[in-house]
């Protein structure tokens, strides 16, 4: 069975109460579907069903490996680079996210 190699690199120890949507799509004025949190540095960025993929390019960016889904009732988290999804005990809690512009036009 795969297992993710990369756990020391989880440093986010609680989730945000609430977020405002990609945080790089906000700055672009652009649309997301669903939204990822990196467990690394808590940058939050739009999964690869969006248009511009910002939570595999801060991967690609940043050398942070371990993600996590901020949509309600999701608690996967995925390694990019062993390729595993996988519950992990921490961060706890929950975020408030906003409906994807892609799903209310």
């Amino acid at each position: 069975m795969a297992r993710c190699t990369h756990l020391d690199q989880v440093t986010l120890d609680t989730l945000p109460e609430a977020v405002d949507g990609c945080e790089d799509c906000l700055r672009t004025g652009d649309e997301w579907m669903h939204l990822r949190i990196c467990l690394t540095c808590g940058h939050v960025g739009c999964c690869d069903d969006s248009p511009n993929r910002h939570a595999t390019a801060h991967r690609t960016a940043a050398d942070h490996v371990l993600i996590r889904s901020l949509e309600p009732g999701e608690n996967w988290s995925y390694c990019f680079v062993d390729e595993v999804g996988m519950i992990l005990p921490r961060p706890g809690g929950e975020t408030q996210i906003p409906p994807s512009p892609m799903l209310s036009r």
